[in-house]
């Protein structure tokens, strides 16, 4: 089981910066894919940005953005501390949603922005963006 907590979302204005923080404890037996997913009213939930660990290098990682926020979005995490981020800059007025941190043990090969993929979810932290 892994527990995953949500922080840092508000409300900014376009152009802005946000950055999302995912805590997460319980299994530490192995290195879980993780990925930061939004959901706005009224759509289906989408990848955002997500990262795994390479298979053949344990310490390396793989990282994966949806098409929309290449560039302006970045995910990474602290292993120390148990974390994700995503740091949000330049956001736009379609950005806006419920964004939720998301971790699996395994993911299938090209899937690793496809939700179904994952098997925990947080809570989810609301981002808003309006001038």
């Amino acid at each position: 089981q892994v527990q995953l907590v949500e922080s840092g979302g508000g409300s900014v204005q376009p152009g802005g910066s946000l950055r999302l923080s995912c805590a997460a404890s319980g299994d530490k037996s192995r290195r879980h894919h993780m990925g930061w997913f939004r959901q706005a009213p009224g759509k289906e939930r989408e990848g955002v940005a997500a990262i795994a660990p390479a298979p053949i290098t344990p310490l390396s990682t793989t990282v994966y953005y949806t098409d929309s926020v290449k560039g302006r979005f970045t995910i990474s995490q602290d292993n120390a501390k148990n974390t994700l981020y995503l740091q949000m800059n330049a956001l736009k007025p379609e950005d806006p949603a419920m964004y939720y941190c998301a971790a699996a043990p395994f993911v299938s090969s090209g899937r690793s922005l496809v939700p179904s993929e994952y098997n925990y979810w947080g809570q989810g932290t609301q981002v808003t963006v309006s001038s």
